[in-house]
């Protein structure tokens, strides 16, 4: 059974399949909220603070991808997109502003089960008390918080899903192939490994003492990249001779 806590919330303008949606979840044992517009998702987010949301793009009045904006706005939430648009264009757009996931209408129920399981688990529902502290970092796997040195760091979904699989994984080595699919549940043939590369460069940018020598999130020549969990000691780690004679 899934982490019967979880609360989703299904955006979805046609009756039928809202409630067909909502009917799959609720046998799986998650508590489910819906809306069939754009307006009603917003409400219904703000009172019900889901842990997920499955979002249609197409809908009157206020679009899908329109939601999905306002959403990244104040939400790291993960969202999953279902939609009739199976476009190359638009699985990419979806994904671009903010979408952890989409799966393309029709759809089998088992498998919007373990996709939303499987953004569940990447998202910390498993591991609600769970920390990885390393150096100055702290990630919080639960509340997917990131800490540098005390201090609040601000991260999308996305840069957060990939630190938090290779801090749960410390030393392994994981290719930009290897990374998309396991935190983008996709694939380098129609999804760019460029897309790592940038998010792992942000990730440094907010995290590393020197983005440019990092020592967390490091790269390994030819294969991919890895998270450091011993951390070496550096200058700035040193004590100074003065403190030293004292």
């Amino acid at each position: 059974m899934p982490h019967t806590s979880a609360r989703i919330l299904v955006v979805e303008d046609e009756q039928a399949i809202r409630e067909l949606i909502a009917f799959t979840l609720e046998v799986e044992g998650y508590h489910v909220f819906t809306a069939g517009n754009g307006m009603e998702a917003f409400e219904r987010f703000s009172t019900d603070k889901p842990d997920l949301v499955v979002l249609d793009l197409m809908m009157p009045s206020i679009s899908g991808l329109e939601v999905l904006q306002q959403l990244r706005e104040r939400s790291t939430v993960p969202v999953l997109i279902l939609s009739a648009l199976a476009t190359e264009e638009n699985r990419v757009r979806g994904l671009q502003l903010g979408a952890d996931d989409y799966l393309v209408k029709p759809f089998s129920p088992r498998e919007l089960v373990a996709r939303i399981q499987a953004l569940l688990r990447r998202a910390g529902m498993a591991v609600p008390n769970s920390k990885v502290t390393v150096g100055p970092v702290t990630i919080d796997l639960g509340s997917r918080e990131v800490f540098v040195r005390d201090e609040p760091v601000e991260t999308t979904a996305k840069e957060f899903d990939l630190l938090a699989f290779l801090a749960r994984n410390p030393g392994r080595v994981y290719t930009r192939h290897q990374l998309l699919r396991e935190v983008w549940n996709s694939s380098s043939e129609w999804q760019q490994e460029g897309t790592v590369t940038e998010h792992v460069r942000r990730l440094r940018v907010k995290i590393e003492e020197d983005p440019e020598n990092p020592r967390l999130v490091q790269t390994v020549r030819g294969v991919g990249y890895r998270f450091e969990r011993r951390q070496q000691r550096t200058a700035r780690d040193e004590p100074s001779a003065a403190a030293a004679a004292m």
